[in-house]
């Protein structure tokens, strides 16, 4: 696991909020070449690494996305704070106290702050506590001296510069992965890691695969397009929601049922488990009722695909999240078993 636990470090730590993911797709191409794979960027900003396999009739999609949550400055106040947006699906009190960073589109520079409540300070604010999080009381404290709109926009700061925050990755000893944006970094850590040990080791897969490394899932259509035509399965690989009535947990692979968008094809998902149950890799089965994946957002656009899901347990999705190696060993097995397996009928 040192390796892949490593690129979800590395990976963690590069901004890439839905919108702003040139750096982070950088890293991965210049990382990808290094490996001897010639990956090819989409004009939507993905990265598509093919690999030809035995059978070059029928083809097969697996995917990971590398854009986060993040926020985009919606205003400037008069006291030189900045408004937000959000981008993406979650709510504010997820990042109230977090670190930022303000990547600044006028002049390339970057600005530290905090997102805070307005009515932060109990001893001033009656309603500290119970005030709601929303656009209107949550803000960014920047680190620079100023007290004005004017001396904020002095800075560089405009509307619709992008916000990220702070990951703080942590790895303990015992095998937990603390940060945010695992959700999906640790999949496409586990992609890269496959796909180094299919070079290194000179693998040929059963089929021609294309590693498709989107940019834009989280606001919804991330990998629904430049889908080869010979395409026969389409797997997603992100993230087992946890919580009340989940199965899923952070030391299996989380293989889904149905989320928000419907079942997934029944026949590959049992594919997966039949994989799982054959090479003892622990598994659980579950339904995310609040989810949607690159995976059904090609068979929304109209995909002609067998489609599944599956990724690592992750708790506290789109918060601060935690996983832990265990169940990104067993992601990882289940998705290297089934990228050597056959197609189903």
């Amino acid at each position: 696991m040192k390796t892949t636990v490593d690129y979800i470090t590395r990976l963690t730590n590069i901004p890439s909020p839905t919108g702003f993911t040139k750096t982070i797709m950088n890293y991965m191409t210049s990382e990808l070449q290094s490996l001897g794979y010639e990956p090819v960027r989409t004009h939507k900003g993905g990265i598509m690494v093919s690999v030809k396999g035995k059978d070059d009739d029928k083809h097969r999609v697996v995917t990971a996305h590398l854009d986060t949550l993040g926020a985009m400055v919606r205003a400037i106040k008069p006291d030189g704070r900045l408004k937000m947006d959000l981008v993406g699906g979650f709510v504010y009190n997820a990042i109230e106290g977090e670190n930022c960073t303000v990547h600044i589109a006028k002049n390339g520079k970057e600005i530290s702050g905090t997102i805070l409540m307005h009515q932060t300070s109990v001893h001033v604010y009656k309603d500290a506590g119970t005030a709601e999080r929303n656009q209107a009381n949550m803000e960014v404290r920047l680190d620079e001296k100023v007290t004005s709109a004017e001396e904020t926009r002095a800075l560089g700061i405009e509307v619709g510069d992008f916000i990220s925050f702070d990951p703080r990755v942590v790895v303990t000893p015992n095998g937990f992965i603390k940060s945010r944006h695992l959700d999906d970094k640790v999949s496409a850590a586990i992609l890269l890691e496959l796909l180094k040990t299919y070079q290194e080791e000179g693998i040929e897969l059963p089929y021609t695969t294309h590693f498709y490394f989107s940019a834009f899932e989280e606001v919804g259509h991330g990998a629904n397009s430049s889908l080869p035509p010979q395409t026969v399965e389409y797997l997603a690989v992100d993230m087992g929601a946890m919580g009340d009535d989940q199965a899923t947990d952070e030391y299996t692979v989380s293989i889904c049922v149905k989320d928000a968008s419907g079942p997934y094809h029944y026949e590959l998902r049992q594919h997966m488990v039949a994989l799982c149950e054959d090479q003892h890799i622990p598994y659980k089965l579950d339904i995310y009722p609040y989810y949607g994946s690159d995976a059904s957002a090609a068979v929304r656009a109209g995909a002609e695909v067998k489609h599944a899901l599956l990724g690592a347990g992750i708790e506290s999705s789109h918060s601060y999240e935690r996983t832990h190696t265990d169940s990104v060993e067993a992601t990882e097995r289940l998705v290297d078993a089934y990228l050597q397996s056959e197609m189903i009928d």
